[in-house]
């Protein structure tokens, strides 16, 4: 695969310029919906996956191959961090991460160790360098923002309203503020490892921020992820930031020094490029939509695409990750309608 002529569409589309057509991946395009992937699912636990560099490469390569996707995602949690920094995770099946010994104090902060990726997650920026050399296509690394890492930490596992984790961020401030920082910084060295190892773009996950209103994102949330983006801005490597439920977040997203905003699908592109959003986006095909009939989800990728296509600067994907019940052949059609669709129709016009 990697003597293939190296396809950097989705390169040229998070810089925002003219490409040939749409560049497309999909959020947990590496998961439970491949049958190949539930094979080796099968030999390994989900962080052995992980630790070993051929298994991460295998995984993370199986949907570019498969799918004929523009960019891979390395396969990895946005767990992976937390063990070495103090923090007992597993991810339990059908659940996810479930935490052991939960922040509960400014002084579990306090004990929080430092983050060393060459030593404490070698095997993942070994994957990274493997996959440079294997694939024809852009590799993306990525980590979880500061906020959705500390609302697992706080909470204990998943949440569904983060009473406790705003409880802290409303009640310890000084606590808060180290936390930040601290995750800051974890997301900071994750991420310029992964990119010394050979990642070509960076894609920082807040998926559970949409929790927050803008006033107190601005507040608690706002200055770390200007820290995070400021400080990748030298590696020189294009920036994705995503959220599920965040459309209310987005002209605060619009401020931070990131290239791509990723949108999901309660947010027309439209209508965020009514709002003044100039950066490049990424989205936004509601991923239920990929169990209904073949028609439907042409007409709704069609839109997506007519609505992405009017300013330079779209990558197609979906407004969260694929789910295990969904058929890799849609998903191959899919890819082959979108790049097929949007070459057709000129970009930016």
């Amino acid at each position: 695969m990697g003597d293939q002529p190296f396809n950097d569409t989705f390169l040229r589309a998070c810089r925002g310029e003219p490409t040939p057509y749409v560049p497309v991946w999909y959020m947990r395009q590496a998961g439970r919906y491949q049958p190949e992937y539930l094979n080796i699912r099968e030999k390994y636990s989900f962080f052995e996956m992980n630790q070993i560099p051929e298994v991460c490469a295998e995984v993370t390569r199986l949907p570019v191959e498969q799918l004929s996707v523009d960019a891979a995602i390395l396969f990895a949690d946005i767990m992976t961090p937390l063990k070495p920094i103090g923090i007992d995770v597993e991810i339990e099946s059908g659940t996810g991460p479930v935490i052991a010994n939960p922040i509960r104090s400014p002084k579990d902060v306090e004990q929080l160790r430092p983050f060393h990726p060459e030593e404490h997650v070698p095997y993942i920026l070994e994957a990274v360098g493997m996959l440079r050399e294997q694939l024809s296509v852009p590799l993306i690394g990525f980590a979880g923002a500061p906020f959705t890492l500390a609302s697992y930490m706080i909470e204990g596992g998943p949440s569904k309203n983060y009473h406790k984790t705003k409880a802290f961020m409303y009640t310890e401030h000084d606590g808060w503020q180290a936390l930040m920082q601290k995750l800051g910084n974890v997301t900071i060295a994750y991420l310029k490892a992964q990119v010394s190892a050979g990642a070509h773009a960076v894609k920082v996950f807040d998926s559970w921020v949409g929790a927050l209103n803008a006033d107190d994102y601005r507040i608690y949330i706002a200055p770390v992820m200007e820290y995070i983006f400021d400080t990748l801005r030298e590696t020189g490597v294009p920036t994705i930031y995503f959220g599920v439920g965040a459309g209310h977040l987005l002209d605060e997203w619009n401020r931070l020094p990131v290239d791509v905003l990723g949108l999901d699908w309660r947010t027309s592109i439209r209508a965020a490029r009514k709002r003044g959003i100039t950066k490049s986006l990424q989205g936004n095909l509601d991923p239920s939509l990929l169990l209904a009939p073949w028609d439907m989800i042409e007409e709704r990728a069609k839109q997506i695409l007519d609505e992405g296509m009017e300013h330079p600067g779209y990558i197609f994907n979906l407004g969260h990750g694929i789910f295990p019940d969904v058929k890799v052949e849609t998903m191959q059609k899919l890819t082959h309608f979108v790049h097929e669709y949007s070459a057709n129709k000129s970009i930016g016009h």
